[in-house]
């Protein structure tokens, strides 16, 4: 499987005229190696060459699986890892280099003229990473149904009185008891007014009836992300509630109906984009109607009005419309759609109708 990702990630390098790649970015090397390394501060780096095993150089005091894909040269905190970068790359070629590389390292590597010259070429991994394999989508698949059963679980924490912050601190607990390794992101936990803010922080805000109450979660299972809002009401939902979650459910539809090999990002967005417009609320859709996802919850290539290549089989991301009024609520419906050979699956199945609490 490793070899197999390394080899496409090689055939992209030489498509943009290079045949070395330092990798910094800690979820692409767990990607290609089956080794994932936090380094804080230390260097931590993979190098790619042709006709070489990849070869990672990291801080002694980390270790990584026995049957990682790659060899391993260790260094200790007094001695110089841009030394072993150096031997492993060509002074004569160029370098590709991946975006999370610090300029504490970079620069030090081009004042020694390691490479010819350094190029920015994460979209070598980025690409790869894109076009989930099997062993991915089954990740995918398996993360995003235990998020459906954990929304069904937080709803219930969902009580008159009780603040934001209380019931977003149980949701880890949550997920671990239904084996998940965690939160893949901050969670989202909104009420009334605060759901008009798309990324708001759980607050001491306290739950009152009629407020709307939005969860946008997601855990992390066997490596991988996942990723989903709901809004629900608390008490009877007034009638501009309704229309407008009636709206957001409408614009998500639309846009999952749409996702097929061929199909331009674009061309998704405007798809529910336009159901809202059309329903005289698109001054309130205020972001990008998804974002790709795997081993993070934000991969590069966005589901945007300005991104025009089409989606591939195994492309992974989200369809998540919204509208945002502020002062009043805000809604936002959000699913995660795997594309396929002919058409698409949507990984969730947890009810996008409005729902009351209480």
């Amino acid at each position: 499987m490793y070899e197999q990702r390394v080899e496409t990630v090689m055939r992209n390098l030489e498509q943009r005229g290079l045949s070395r790649l330092l990798v910094c970015d800690p979820r692409s090397i767990q990607y290609l190696t089956g080794a994932y390394v936090e380094p804080g501060e230390r260097f931590l780096g993979l190098v790619l060459a042709p006709d070489a095993a990849p070869v990672l150089v990291l801080n002694a005091l980390f270790s990584v699986p026995a049957n990682a894909a790659c060899e391993v040269r260790t260094f200790a905190d007094t001695d110089d890892p841009l030394a072993l970068v150096a031997e492993l790359v060509c002074a004569r070629e160029p370098l590709g280099c991946d975006k999370n590389l610090p300029a504490r390292f970079l620069l030090p590597l081009m004042e020694r003229d390691a490479a010819a010259r350094f190029v920015l070429a994460s979209d070598a991994v980025d690409d790869a990473r894109a076009r989930k394999d099997d062993h991915e989508r089954a990740a995918m698949r398996a993360a995003s149904t235990t998020n459906d059963a954990a929304m069904g679980r937080f709803r219930e924490l969902v009580r008159e009185g009780v603040t934001e912050a209380e019931v977003a601190g149980q949701l880890e607990g949550i997920y671990r008891e239904l084996g998940a390794q965690g939160h893949s992101f901050a969670p989202i936990v909104s009420f009334g007014a605060n759901a008009a803010d798309p990324h708001h922080e759980p607050d001491g805000t306290r739950l009152a009836p009629g407020d709307v109450v939005l969860f946008d979660v997601g855990c992390r299972k066997g490596e991988y992300c996942a990723d989903m809002t709901r809004t629900f009401v608390f008490g009877e939902p007034t009638p501009k509630q309704r229309e407008v979650h009636d709206i957001v459910r409408r614009a998500n539809e639309a846009a999952r109906a749409l996702v097929r090999p061929g199909v331009r990002f674009c061309d998704i967005d405007r798809a529910a984009r336009q159901v809202i417009e059309d329903a005289g609320y698109g001054p309130y859709f205020t972001h990008r109607l998804g974002h790709q996802i795997g081993l993070d919850v934000h991969e590069p290539g966005d589901v945007s009005a300005t991104h025009d290549a089409p989606v591939e089989p195994g492309m992974c991301f989200s369809i998540e419309p919204g509208i945002y009024l502020p002062g009043e609520f805000g809604v936002r419906i959000e699913d995660l759609v795997l594309v396929t050979e002919e058409g698409c699956e949507v990984l969730n199945s947890y009810p996008r109708e409005i729902d009351t609490i209480g």
